[in-house]
Formats: C-alpha cells, sequence, structure tokens
C-alpha cells in the first residue's frame, strides 16, 4: 500500500532553530571560525592552565636541593654518589609523604567534586605555600617547616593541577578534535616546562644577577594565582557528563552557559535531549 509521506511542519520548525541547526552542523575544520566560536575559549585555557603548572612544577624540582641543603652532609665529608643518594632519600620521603597521597587522594575525589574544583584548589594552595615558603627563606629560619612546605606544594600539584590538566582536555572536545586538542594543550605546557626550568636557574641566583630565591618563589606563588583565575572563570566543569554528552553539548552551548549560568546550560540540555541527541536517563 502506497501512502504518501508528507513533512510535519511542526517539525520543520522545531528542528529550524538556530540551536539545533547548530547542534547538527559539526562539520566545520579545525582550522575555523566555527571552532575558534565554539572551543577557542576552551582550548586557551586548558593550554594556558597547563603552561602555568608547568613552569611551577619544573621550577620547584629545580628547588628541591635548596630545600634539602640544610639537611645534607657537608660535601666534605662525602663524594658525590653520597651526595646524590641523600637528595633521592629526600625525594622519596617527598614522594611516599606528598606527591602520591595527592594523587591518590584525586582519584578518589574526582568524581565528587570535580576536576575544575580540584584544580582550583591545588593552585590556589600552591600559591599560598609558595609565599610562605618565600617568607620562610627570607628569614632563614625553620629549616623543618620549609621542607614541611615544600612537600604541600607537591601535595596540592598532584592533588590539584598536575593532574587535571592532563584530565581535562581528554573530556572537554569533540572526539574528532580530541587528540589534537589535547596535543596542542600539552605542547603549550612543555613551552612552560622549558621557560620553568631556564628561568629558575636565572631568577634563582642572587643580585644583581637574577632576583633571589626568595623573589623567585614569590614569582611562582604568583603563576600559581593566574592558574586559579584562569581555572576559576574560564575552565569548564566535565564532571557527571560523558563525553557523547560532552561532544552534543559543547555543540550547542558557549562557555559561559556551563560555567555561570547553569540554570541556562540545564533549559539548553533539556532542549537537546527532547531532540535525542542526548539519551534520557
Amino acid at each position: 500500500m502506497n501512502l504518501p509521506l508528507s513533512t510535519i511542519q511542526e517539525d520543520v520548525e522545531m528542528i529550524n532553530t538556530p540551536n539545533t541547526r547548530a547542534a547538527f552542523s559539526n562539520t566545520y575544520p579545525f582550522f575555523s571560525r566555527e571552532f575558534l566560536r565554539r572551543h577557542g575559549r576552551d582550548l586557551i585555557a586548558a593550554s594556558i592552565n597547563w603552561f602555568l603548572i608547568d613552569i611551577v612544577f619544573y621550577s620547584l624540582n629545580l628547588f628541591q636541593y635548596h630545600v634539602f641543603s640544610g639537611h645534607l652532609i657537608p660535601k666534605i665529608q662525602m663524594n658525590i654518589y653520597k651526595d646524590a643518594l641523600q637528595i633521592a632519600r629526600f625525594q622519596a620521603l617527598i614522594a611516599i609523604c606528598a606527591t602520591i597521597p595527592g594523587y591518590i587522594l584525586t582519584v578518589y575525589m574526582i568524581d565528587h567534586i570535580g576536576r575544575v574544583k580540584i584544580q582550583a584548589i591545588g593552585f590556589f594552595f600552591m600559591a599560598v605555600s609558595l609565599f610562605t615558603i618565600a617568607k620562610v627563606n627570607m628569614n632563614g629560619d625553620h629549616p623543618n617547616l620549609f621542607i614541611i612546605l615544600y612537600g604541600f606544594t607537591f601535595f596540592f600539584s598532584n592533588f590539584g593541577p598536575n593532574t587535571t590538566t592532563f584530565i581535562v582536555p581528554a573530556e572537554l572536545f569533540p572526539a574528532r578534535f580530541r587528540a589534537t586538542c589535547h596535543g596542542i594543550s600539552g605542547a603549550v605546557g612543555k613551552v612552560g616546562a622549558i621557560i620553568g626550568s631556564i628561568g629558575y636557574v636565572w631568577a634563582s641566583r642572587d643580585p644583581p644577577n637574577g632576583l633571589g630565591v626568595s623573589t623567585t618563589l614569590m614569582v611562582m606563588g604568583g603563576v600559581c594565582g593566574l592558574g586559579f583565575f584562569v581555572t576559576y572563570f574560564f575552565t569548564r566543569e566535565t564532571m557527571g557528563r560523558s563525553l557523547e554528552e560532552n561532544e552534543n553539548v559543547d555543540e550547542l552551548t558557549g562557555v559561559w552557559f556551563v560555567r555561570f549560568w547553569p540554570h541556562k546550560f540545564s533549559a539548553r540540555r533539556n532542549e537537546v535531549k527532547g531532540f535525542g541527541l542526548l539519551e534520557m536517563n
């Protein structure tokens, strides 16, 4: 039996809306204005966060000898191998007491409080720790407190941006751009690692050849403060959404709807569900 198939006008009107047209028009290339409009801010935020944490993280690794120097046996009493062994022992202590617990806590909490909150908390307390270390270093006292605060910076780097900057770009972008955007974010981060490694060697020298250790630590604290700002205002949360939901919703919404107006985002999300773009629970 032949039946005429006609288009229902209401369906045409519902589909022919700006939001649904945007959701379906997902064939734009990476190098396009449409990509910049939809994902440019996300890519810039993810790259800057990775850049900033690598500046500080790699500088902290170079800073460790200065931290441990007050607890080392004088070099005149030992050879280079014993000196390296001493440093390795302190590094292992920091890893066991700070670095590894930070990772473990992130694994446990990341789906409870979210990526953005963990990253913001990490940047904030890294800044506080570094400013405090700079103050302690100026006074030249309390070597034990010096090591404890140094351990805190590693704890909050791993319960924070050193972990989440790798996770967020892997979840935030559509599948066809995900690897590219993650690679760009990581590459920008390695530029920060180079700057941190070279910059610390220069900046930590005593004036007038450099800034001095205390001033360098304060600059690193300021870098963490900038990371907190970028995370809080420009980084989107991906917790509670599957990769498919991230992709479909990202095609429809902008960063401001998700970050600052969740009620508008929820309304749009329901609209997308109404057209079958997201699976209903």
